[in-house]
């Protein structure tokens, strides 16, 4: 897969992605924390479904 994914966005996703997983194991969310995957997966993977679909690109290597 082609990295879409900047530094930035994807520090961003990691932390969110954690937040997430964290609230649903131990806060108010309970299963839905779940969704956190998504974030915390793409951005260790620096690549973006999403973006590819989109033409969007945060990465500045693979301009």
């Amino acid at each position: 897969m082609t990295r879409n994914v900047g530094s930035i966005d994807r520090g961003l996703r990691i932390a969110a992605g954690l937040a997430l997983l964290g609230l649903g194991a131990f806060g108010p969310l309970g299963w839905w924390g779940l969704v956190g995957l998504v974030p915390l997966v793409t951005g260790l993977m620096s690549s973006c479904p999403a973006y590819s679909l989109l033409g969007v690109n945060t990465c500045s290597a693979a301009r």
